[in-house]
């Protein structure tokens, strides 16, 4: 299936939805969140049995370009919606997803991880939640998705000090179901997938949707759109902008 900024194949009923703009790390803007949700509808209408989320080159996605979030495309809708809508879409899936994780996973990035049923992390996979340090919140569901991984006071942490933290430390946190040398990762998640896919497929729709009912009753996702509102907030608070300014300027210096 052609996209603009990903590429959707399938193969064997297993499905791949690469992050293809490697040059640029595969930021999340607004054509590309577009794109995976036209995706994920594809998938659903192919009937693929898994589907494997990764990115192409040297990093999974720098996350979503800061400088997208008033700019709205076609619809009308900016990034802080489309950002929910994205996940919810991968959320919602009938394939189990499998993010195949390496190189940097960055704000929105840890978004869309966390929207799928697994993880695998290259063992060089450095994440990073910038958000605050962007004088924004973390939206696009990100906090309770979060909460339901790693639990209340790590979520706390790891938004508010906006600290990096490595593949080790995400699996110790269960965030990640495993991590593996880099050299292995396409293997490890072709085998993964595989192994779902020899599987009932009714079985396992059923056990994703159990898993869903209960994470949901946990902890919900169906009030995240005040996250939009709270963005819009932020958008026109100065200590905000400015803060963004100090962080972008850093990253220019870098």
């Amino acid at each position: 299936m052609a996209y603009e900024t990903i590429t959707a194949t399938i193969d064997d009923g297993v499905g791949r939805l690469t992050l293809d703009q490697p040059e640029k790390l595969n930021p999340l803007g607004t054509n590309t969140l577009q794109d995976i949700i036209d995706a994920t509808t594809w998938f659903n209408k192919e009937n693929a049995g898994v589907v494997i989320i990764s990115g192409k080159g040297r990093a999974f996605t720098s996350g979503f370009d800061l400088r997208e979030f008033s700019n709205k495309e076609t619809t009308g809708r900016d990034g802080a919606a489309l950002g929910r809508e994205m996940a919810d879409a991968v959320d919602r899936m009938k394939p189990i997803t499998i993010a195949s994780l390496h190189g940097h996973c960055i704000g929105g990035g840890v978004v869309l991880a966390s929207a799928c049923d697994l993880r695998i992390a290259s063992e060089n996979t450095v994440f990073s939640i910038p958000e605050v340090d962007l004088g924004i919140p973390l939206a696009w569901g990100g906090i309770p998705r979060l909460v339901r991984e790693i639990g209340p006071a790590m979520t706390k942490e790891l938004v508010m000090t906006c600290r990096p933290f490595d593949a080790k430390e995400a699996k110790s946190l269960g965030f990640i179901n495993r991590v593996v040398t880099h050299a292995d990762l396409e293997n490890q998640t072709r085998n993964m997938a595989e192994a779902i896919q020899q599987r009932s497929k009714t079985v396992i729709e059923t056990t994703k949707n159990q898993i869903h009912s209960a994470s949901e009753n946990l902890v919900s996702t169906k009030d995240e759109w005040v996250g939009e509102l709270l963005i819009a907030a932020a958008n026109k608070d100065n200590t905000a902008k400015a803060a963004a300014q100090m962080y972008l300027s850093k990253r220019g210096k870098q």
